[in-house]
């Protein structure tokens, strides 16, 4: 890995050898040394070869961008590469131009699935075989569905509240799932109890170093589908706090190295009840751990990427909004029956987020936004049948549906 520097200390600046498995700082209590892994971008240039021209088959287009050694296969089921859809119609009710980066498209349903594999070929790398992590069901899901598809022993941690439809899938792609009888966070700590005591490879995106850079891919093919038509706003979702930061990054790079000419702004979205990033890059002193919301999949009460989220935010001139638990399901109708496109609530997070941002004037009318989905809708679909409303019932007979529709034609 030539093309890769250094682990870097977010919070103290001690560099730490890529080549070893290491986690965060121990220069700092608990898990809040979080690493950045830093690359020669000479050396990463000299690797890259590829077209930019808006084709992307999958994020291994960026191969060269990440932190794997020569030679490794990848774990891959063929992820990234998602669309960038035009979004006419949801643009016109928010009074943007708006597009739509749909990760929910992505093998397992979820964004997380870019950081899954690079995760996992760093376990391959490294020689390891049974790989954990703690999540509250998606990333529960992409880890096991991709350790099935490279045969490592997957060993998971989830709040025992998790929607059933998310830990279906690690269930099918044969994952050992705990139910934690408390919330993400405790079953986070636990998850990195059990990686000391047993020596697993952790996958927790917070803290496995190695993570964010797979969700950078994500900035790597926004920077490349809008080339010459570079968003004002690039909104995300937050949790941990990882993918905002990976999205930023990689969108940073590709304008570092001059292959666009200007960066989005970003604005993180946070539900009301998890909203820990949103306090600290606003100063709130208020800041309550115990986080509640429909939004599982951003449900966190002590993110562990807080640092690089709100780097995210600051160095793109960017904003934080909150939206309540009402607002992302209005949200999650909204973006389906405009577009078509199904996310679940944590997906259609920053739909409302940007609708808050317009009425708070931090958005303003007809600048151009790309929203981000991060995870599709079937992963969540009791939240989708109160987004969506009730089925109405009828007797098998014509006259019902007259009365409904009217005479016809």
């Amino acid at each position: 890995m030539d093309h890769v520097e250094t682990l870097e200390c977010t919070l103290c600046g001690a560099e730490y050898d890529p080549d070893q498995v290491i986690y965060t700082c121990p220069n700092h209590p608990g898990v809040k040394g979080i690493l950045d892994v830093t690359y020669d971008y000479d050396r990463v240039l000299d690797r890259f070869d590829e077209p930019l021209d808006g084709r992307i088959d999958s994020q291994w287009k960026y191969r060269a961008f990440l932190p794997v050694a020569d030679g490794v296969e990848p774990v891959t089921l063929g992820e990234g590469g998602t669309p960038l859809l035009d979004a006419p119609r949801l643009g016109e009710e928010l009074g943007v131009d708006l597009r739509v980066k749909d990760d929910g498209r992505n093998p397992t349903g979820v964004l997380k699935d870019r950081a899954t594999a690079v995760s996992l070929t760093k376990a391959r790398e490294f020689g390891l075989d049974v790989i954990t992590c703690a999540s509250t069901g998606n990333a529960a899901a992409s880890l096991a569905g991709f350790s099935a598809r490279g045969g490592f022993d997957c060993r998971l941690f989830v709040p025992d509240d998790a929607p059933e439809g998310k830990l279906a899938q690690p269930l099918v792609y044969g994952a050992d799932v705990l139910g934690v009888r408390d919330s993400y966070d405790e079953a986070y700590d636990l998850s990195m109890e059990v990686t000391e005591r047993f020596g697993w490879y952790n996958r927790n995106a917070a803290v496995n170093p190695f993570q964010v850079e797979g969700k950078r891919t994500v900035g790597h093919e926004l920077a490349e589908g809008t080339r010459g038509d570079v968003p004002d706003w690039l909104v995300f979702s937050m949790g941990d706090g990882c993918t905002i930061a990976g999205g930023w990054k990689g969108f940073r790079e590709f304008a570092d190295l001059d292959f666009v000419e200007e960066t989005p702004r970003m604005l993180g979205v946070q539900a009301e009840g998890a909203s820990a990033i949103h306090d600290a890059f606003h100063e709130h002193d208020d800041v309550d751990e115990v986080a509640d919301t429909v939004a599982d999949s951003i449900s966190v009460g002590r993110p562990r990427n807080t640092v690089k989220a709100c780097a995210a935010l600051e160095e793109s001139g960017g904003e934080s909004v909150l939206v309540s638990d009402e607002e992302i399901l209005a949200a999650e109708s909204l973006l389906g029956r405009t577009e078509g496109i199904y996310a679940e609530p944590a997906g259609a997070t920053p739909v409302a987020g940007l609708r808050t941002a317009r009425e708070a004037g931090i958005v303003e009318s007809g600048e151009s936004v790309v929203v981000v989905v991060t995870g599709n809708g079937l992963k969540d679909t009791e939240s989708g049948m109160r987004a969506g409303g009730e089925v109405d019932g009828i007797d098998p007979a014509i006259g019902d549906v007259v009365e409904r529709y009217g005479e016809g034609d």
